[in-house]
């Protein structure tokens, strides 16, 4: 059964296949699938961004997360039951030469699994880009579904973890082999970066790994993790700054933990250390 798209109206199957029509869809459906850790590393290997998102956009390689993703897609929230959810892994979004990155980790089940646009789609993603847009990093206040005309400004998103994990929690195993696909865009788009966020402890875990793998001179005990700390990172691109925010989850922002003037602050400082 086909649903229609809530911003185009086009009728899609849930999950929705690759090249069938998208909005934002990186992927053709000719696009090569990884099925398992292997050829996660052998796809990850491509000089080119778009290519690389839209290997991620298919891969299966993580058989607890492709059940879940789907099943997800499939059962659906009451409240989006008359929609079609993407259903496949969430690839980095934003300026493709970025001086911001924000790292995150992993899209929610009934949101970015939904709209197929990584941190969008539930309260989380309307705090982020709420505030995004307040300081002039994003062009609307609100992302509600791939395709609506939002843009993001000399920013780009990703995540450790590119499917909907059951409980918000991947598992080491499914972090690891998710781990080339990240490490992969974070060189690509490294060369212009000078300043990442990171939302969340794993988020700033699997950021400061990342760069440790690509050869940046990360301090040994790695710096701790904490709202609006702020450390410089030497990398063979030059020095980045890495920003701690906490991660905008209803837990924190209902219990005032994260408040708009707090996740604010460090996206304005991201983004005067980056002269955006």
């Amino acid at each position: 059964m086909k649903f229609p798209h809530p911003l185009t109206g086009e009728l899609f199957d849930s999950p929705v296949p690759p090249g069938t029509g998208w909005p934002e869809d990186p992927a053709v459906r000719r696009t090569p699938v990884a099925h398992d850790a292997v050829e996660v590393v052998k796809l990850a290997a491509t000089d080119d961004l778009k290519e690389l998102e839209a290997r991620v956009s298919v891969c299966r390689a993580c058989p607890r997360l492709v059940e879940w993703r789907e099943d997800v897609a499939i059962g659906k929230r009451k409240s989006f039951a008359d929609q079609p959810y993407w259903g496949r892994p969430i690839p980095g979004w934003g300026a493709r030469e970025p001086k911001i990155l924000i790292a995150g980790l992993a899209p929610a089940a009934n949101g970015g699994n939904r709209t197929g646009r990584v941190f969008t789609g539930d309260r989380s993603g309307d705090w982020l880009f709420a505030s995004l847009y307040r300081v002039g990093l994003a062009t609307q206040p609100t992302s509600e579904h791939a395709g609506d005309g939002l843009t993001l400004i000399g920013t780009r998103m990703i995540a450790a973890v590119r499917c909907a994990p059951p409980a918000n929690k991947p598992t080491p195993e499914e972090r690891d082999t998710c781990a080339p696909w990240f490490r992969r865009e974070l060189e690509l788009v490294l060369p212009t970066t000078k300043a990442i966020v990171c939302l969340g402890k794993f988020g700033y875990d699997a950021l400061l790994a990342g760069l440790a793998s690509l050869g940046a001179d990360v301090p040994r005990p790695r710096p701790k993790f904490g709202h609006a700390v702020e450390h410089q990172i030497p990398t063979p691109q030059g020095e980045i700054t890495v920003l701690g925010c906490f991660h905008p989850s209803q837990q924190n922002t209902f219990t005032g933990k994260l408040t708009e003037p707090m996740i604010d602050a460090v996206l304005r400082r991201a983004k005067t250390l980056a002269g955006v």
